[in-house]
């Protein structure tokens, strides 16, 4: 399940796609639009900023822009840097891989076939979907809390 820090950093990185690329977004204003706890959002910011999703500007004009074009940030990778690893168990993921603390055999699990399949196909939803087509899909106004 997408925790509440990835689906604010999904709205967040949504909110800046849709603004203009050249004027940064101060973290109160991204905030406020999409119904974010501000504290929590600034930490989201940050972690961001580390995985190189965002870049910070200082200053009384600073804030925030995506560190790429839209097109170029995909939901997986922002998933990721929020939550860790897409899999649904451990030995299936491939970028955070550790063997199940109870397998016997990977190559006979059930369980380990079956989320492999699950992994592959949310991968590839999530590795196709840009910001840019999710900011479409709003038509470019801010989408409007639950």
């Amino acid at each position: 399940m997408l925790s509440q820090r990835g689906r604010y950093a999904l709205k967040a990185l949504t909110h800046l796609a849709r603004a203009d690329d050249s004027t940064p977004c101060q973290v109160t204003a991204i905030a406020e639009s999409e119904k974010i706890p501000r504290k929590f959002l600034e930490a989201i910011m940050s972690d961001l900023r580390r995985a190189n999703l965002v870049t910070s500007l200082r200053g009384k004009f600073g804030g925030y822009v995506l560190a790429r074009p839209p097109e170029q940030i995909m939901f997986g990778d922002i998933i990721r840097a929020t939550d860790g690893p897409l899999a649904l168990v451990p030995c299936v993921s491939k970028n955070f891989y550790r063997r199940c603390d109870d397998c016997v055999s990977e190559e006979l699990c059930a369980i380990r076939q079956v989320m492999a399949s699950v992994r592959d196909e949310v991968s590839a939803i999530l590795d196709r979907t840009s910001l840019a087509e999710a900011a479409a899909m709003a038509g470019g106004h801010p989408v409007s809390a639950e």
